[in-house]
């Protein structure tokens, strides 16, 4: 209930903020539409914690909504943060370039937030079902929950129309999400009109605001401003290159810092790279603001967002003998899901990275929350008559340049005079993306231990061979992370499955915290196996596209039925798996002992077909000697657990590394890799 207080004073914070809209020159719709969509929230929320819950039972059953409500508090104050950034009227010309084209408050907030909603509507199902004393109550809870998850509700359309406020996806709401970036948009190309009209500007914000109008209109005339608009102004200063050798500068101009690309060379091949550039706009990827360039010094710069640091070096700092994991198990995953979030982006605007690597990942820290979550952005990518003039990072780091490379990348530089065309696909970098999770997961680099250099890993890379992790970790993830490293570009998922999956993730993670204990729950279905069944009923899913954030709630919950039917038939064939003769030849193996709930691409589970009736209907006689068979304390219908594993049953838990075949443990200590028979 703490916890449902602290967000109801956010929202009175946010409220108040909101008495001087009128002074919020920039992005005033889209603080107002956060506002109104947070009330929304809030009040759904109250009516169902008033219809479902017992107030006198906040000490005793409401733990499972605790989280989830930790959860959206930190997104209420980050959408606080914004909305004070949106009032702040200081250095106004910064501000207006670095928010011209950002759409964090739809693309960072309001999906975070549609994210949440459904889980913190299960977490109050869940209480619900079994709050109060009334059984008749409670089995009429239950009867409506699981009325709720069936699949006539699989339908866009239809979800929307029966839970669409519920879960703030209704037809206004979804409108006002698709439209208010660009009546945003167009108030500051109006405001800046006035400003040029009025005749009071200096000389240099005269520049400042032809720069603004050429950014904000649609034209597609795009062209390179002076540089001594940029190195001509008064309080401009290089403060610090960022990285060795870098073309990165920081920099402080109009009273804020920025990061600067400074580039060298023939000015004209690059204008249609950065035209590019600056017409995306995404929170997870490295927003380019402006260009400048200067024809006779043959040098230009592309102005970007500050970040505090490549997430290569962050993970350096936070790894020690002391700290061996960088991060908790939900602000990985949030790193991922943002990291992939900016690749869906790109890849559906046809730009493949062909260099994504922890150095490439810009991180910065989230003012507002103390649980050590992260600004992930992806850069790096495009300008690529820049690229093939100097190497990138990870090339000069030698051995390192193998490992983020998918096998068919190595075999293509191995041809001579090849044009690296394999490099630029989507699957490379979703191959990429996988090295990265098993960075994330472990802090270690991908084959840091491996004694093998140059010519002889990339050979063994391409035979198949990939990182093991070197202590457990959840088998959600490591599945995750081994369909993104397969060898065969084929059987790497989209980036977009990849978020669907992540988002699901992230949801079972809030609903289990409990997640860092030895003991921790697993899901009970293969959410790519999910996944994959959705991707045939809904074709658009399929697609390398981004999902639109007004169809996370529907998607999330069309997961969730699927996870049902799924957790329903497991239930039902190990009834009938303990319920049969001759099942208990090697212990029970359905207490402790199950089966594998995520196996490998190649392997498929076949379902145990039920006894048939006539078993149940045994005679009296065979009952009774059944009975006296069992030992005391054991309930009827079920077998013993066995006292320790025999050699027909394995451990879930000390199987939670892999997906894959188990390798004896000598044979992993032997080689400190898996093979490609391991990975296929």
């Amino acid at each position: 209930m703490d916890q449902f207080r602290q967000i109801g004073k956010v929202l009175g914070s946010l409220k108040a903020l909101m008495v001087f809209k009128d002074d919020i020159q920039i992005h005033q719709r889209q603080c107002c539409l956060l506002v109104d969509i947070f009330t929304l929230a809030f009040e759904g929320i109250a009516q169902e914690i008033k219809e479902n819950l017992k107030f006198q039972e906040r000490n005793t059953k409401w733990k499972t909504l605790e989280q989830p409500l930790k959860e959206l508090h930190r997104i209420f104050k980050e959408g606080e943060f914004y909305v004070q950034q949106c009032l702040e009227t200081k250095d106004w010309w910064a501000k207006a370039i670095s928010l011209a084209k950002n759409t964090d408050c739809v693309e960072f907030h309001i999906h975070n937030l549609l994210c949440c909603i459904p889980i913190v509507i299960e977490a109050i199902e869940i209480i619900g079902e079994i709050s109060g004393t009334d059984q008749d109550d409670t089995q009429r809870k239950r009867l409506i929950v699981s009325k709720k998850y069936e699949k006539e509700w699989q339908d866009p359309k239809l979800f929307q129309w029966k839970f669409g406020k519920q879960y703030l996806v209704s037809q206004d709401i979804c409108k006002q999400i698709d439209t208010v970036w660009k009546e945003d948009r167009w108030s500051l190309l109006q405001l800046i009109i006035e400003k040029k009209k009025s005749g009071a500007l200096s000389k240099q914000e005269q520049r400042l605001a032809e720069l603004l109008f050429n950014n904000l209109s649609e034209t597609e005339n795009f062209k390179l401003f002076p540089s001594l608009i940029l190195v001509g102004s008064k309080d401009y200063q290089v403060r610090r290159r960022l990285g060795s050798g870098s073309q990165y500068k920081e920099i402080q101009w109009l009273g804020e810092s920025f990061a600067a690309r400074h580039c060298f060379g023939e000015i004209e091949p690059l204008i249609p790279d950065i035209s590019l550039l600056s017409s995306l706009s995404h929170p997870n990827i490295s927003n380019v603001f402006c260009g400048f360039s200067d024809e006779e010094k043959k040098e230009c710069f592309m102005i970007t967002e500050l970040m505090n640091k490549d997430l290569n070096n962050y993970i350096k700092e936070v790894c020690g003998p002391r700290r061996r994991i960088p991060f908790s198990l939900p602000v990985a995953v949030d790193l991922m899901l943002q990291i992939a979030r900016g690749m869906e982006y790109l890849h559906c605007h046809k730009i493949y990275h062909g260099d994504l690597n922890p150095s490439n990942v810009l991180v910065k820290a989230r003012k507002t929350t103390e649980e050590g979550y992260l600004l992930a952005k992806v850069t790096g990518f495009s300008l690529s008559a820049v690229k093939n003039t100097p190497r990138s990072q990870s090339q000069q780091n030698g051995i390192q340049a193998f490992i983020w490379y998918a096998p068919e990348v190595l075999l293509e530089q191995e041809q001579p005079g090849n044009l690296c065309a394999a490099k630029y696909s989507e699957k490379a970098d979703v191959y990429s993306f996988g090295m990265i999770c098993f960075e994330l997961l472990t802090g270690k680099v991908p084959f840091d231990d491996s004694h093998l250099q140059g010519d002889k890993m990339s050979r063994n890379i391409r035979a198949g061979e990939r990182p093991l992790f070197p202590f457990p970790s959840p088998k959600y993830l490591t599945n995750l992370t081994k369909r993104c490293w397969q060898t065969e570009p084929v059987l790497r998922p989209t980036f977009s499955s990849i978020c669907r999956v992540l988002r699901y993730i992230k949801r079972f993670l809030v609903m289990n915290p409990e997640h860092g204990q030895p003991d921790a729950p697993s899901p009970q279905v293969d959410y790519f196996e999910v996944e994959m069944g959705h991707s045939k009923k809904f074709l658009r899913w399929g697609n390398p596209e981004p999902t639109p954030i007004s169809l996370i709630p529907f998607q999330m919950f069309s997961y969730k039925v699927l996870e049902k039917e799924k957790t329903n038939l497991n239930l039902r064939e190990r009834s009938s798996e303990s319920g049969s003769e001759g099942a208990s030849v090697c212990g029970d193996e359905n207490l402790g002992t199950v089966e594998d709930p995520f196996p490998t691409v190649n392997e498929k589970k076949t379902p145990v077909q039920p006894e048939p009736t006539i078993r149940r209907n045994s005679s009296a006689k065979k009952l009774s000697d059944a009975k006296a068979t069992k030992q005391q304390g054991t309930q009827k219908g079920r077998t013993i657990r066995p006292p320790q594993l025999t050699s027909c049953g394995r451990s879930l838990r000390m199987n939670s590394e892999t997906q894959l075949p188990m390798v004896s443990p000598n044979r992993r200590r032997s080689s400190g890799h898996a093979s490609d028979s391991e990975i296929s």
